[in-house]
């Protein structure tokens, strides 16, 4: 375990590494600039801003006094908000994005799951039918349109949930059903599929002839296996859904890392850009290892070697 965790660390390493450095050039290829304006500032102003955020310095120099930052956990001041870290908007940011996506990441787990167990015990009858016609809307409608159609209906017309903010738990209805839709689809057809191939197996006859109750067949013996591609997904949707949607976000009026996020790209503000990357970079990287940990878990035929 200690080898693997080792050599996992060093890879995740490098690879936010490899984020940080494309992200850094690829922003600093795009032309204008933090301080480009519809009605353009004076040239003096532009070379006291930028000699002033260290930006008049060769690319390379910028880049490795970035690294440096990172390093100590630095990742310099906002161009746009006079004033205020990156780190402090992040801190800002995350925990309101958090509460969000963990209650939509919950939704997705309690809901989806058993739907698609369901709908693979019921192969082929009603209650399948229903759930493989929730999941393909799910898939195929994207989290802005069905934002968008719970403002437009239930804010607007009904005026039964409020269409912007957090500050009560009816704020949280819309945005949590917008950015579950997909995960909870796409997770209930991933269960059935894996549980239909799971309860063909020699082993789950073998359970059965044994005369085991049907209840521990599926829960003590199908669904370990079955789960194994759904903590696939799962692990990367946390990730995503956890560090809020830029656009669900920006629908909702919700102040999280997804406002910061699509205000600093509106705004060229690169050291928001960078950290906002740098941050879902690493959670995401995160989450693909306790992935490979979990699986352990589950089966411990798989080796962590392997």
């Amino acid at each position: 375990m200690g080898k693997f965790i080792f050599k996992r660390l060093g890879q995740m390493l490098f690879t936010l590494y490899i984020v940080i450095t494309a992200t850094f050039f690829l922003m600093h290829a795009i032309p204008g600039g933090p301080f480009t304006r519809e009605k353009p500032l004076p040239p003096a102003v532009i070379a006291a801003l930028e000699a002033k955020f260290n930006m008049n310095a060769p690319l390379h120099i910028q880049y490795f006094d970035y690294m440096k930052g990172v390093f100590s956990f630095d990742f310099g001041p906002s161009f746009q908000k006079v004033g205020v870290d990156v780190i402090d908007l992040v801190k800002a940011g995350l925990p309101i994005s958090a509460k969000v996506g963990g209650t939509a990441v919950l939704v997705v787990l309690i809901i989806g799951i058993p739907l698609g167990i369901i709908s693979a015990l019921k192969q082929n009858k009603w209650e399948d039918y229903v759930v493989t016609v929730i999941a393909t809307l799910g898939v195929t409608i994207p989290s802005f349109v069905i934002a968008t159609m719970i403002i437009y209906v239930f804010s607007g017309k009904l005026g039964i949930l409020p269409s912007f903010g957090l500050t009560s738990w009816k704020h949280y209805i819309g945005p949590v059903i917008a950015l579950s839709g997909f995960s909870l689809a796409f997770v209930s057809k991933l269960t059935r599929s894996s549980m239909l191939e799971v309860l063909q197996q020699d082993y789950i006859r073998t359970a059965r002839a044994k005369g085991l109750s049907e209840f521990v067949v599926i829960g003590k013996h199908a669904l370990k296996n079955g789960l194994l591609p759904v903590v696939t997904y799962v692990g990367p949707m946390v990730a995503g859904i956890l560090t809020g949607s830029f656009v669900i976000e920006k629908i909702f009026a919700i102040p999280g890392m997804g406002k910061y996020f699509v205000e600093s790209v509106g705004n060229r503000d690169y050291t928001v850009i960078m950290g906002v990357t740098i941050f879902y970079a690493g959670f995401y990287i995160i989450m693909v290892f306790l992935v490979d940990i979990i699986y352990v878990l589950i089966d411990p035929r798989i080796k962590l070697h392997d």
